[in-house]
């Protein structure tokens, strides 16, 4: 099974999640989902998650200043995300166990 089609529909809570208990700026979340196993990720789509996630209102941003580079704008979860998290998670955690099921061998 080709993981790039899961995660289309995964990518936004994997993103709300990696910002659960962290501020990140676009890199850094990239970073962070590969460094949880999410290798085939692209960089275009987590960037383009993270501007739908702000659109939607369950991210707000904050420029930094950077001594090394350009300015960098961090996405931090507002109370909208953290209720979409959490409500995302229940969804997934059902779906999981239901496709366990379905998965599971013949005894």
């Amino acid at each position: 099974m080709d993981t790039t089609q899961l995660l289309k529909g995964v990518l936004d809570l994997a993103v709300l999640a990696v910002l659960r208990d962290d501020d990140g700026y676009g890199y850094d979340i990239l970073r962070r989902l590969r460094t949880a196993g999410l290798t085939e990720i692209g960089d275009a789509s987590v960037y383009g998650t993270l501007r739908r996630l702000f659109a939607a209102g369950y991210l707000t941003t904050y420029v930094v200043p950077s001594e090394e580079g350009p300015h960098r704008k961090y996405y931090a979860l507002n109370p909208a995300g953290r209720t979409q998290l959490k409500q995302g998670g229940e969804v997934w955690r059902e779906f999981a166990s239901t496709m366990n099921t379905l998965l599971r061998e013949p005894a």
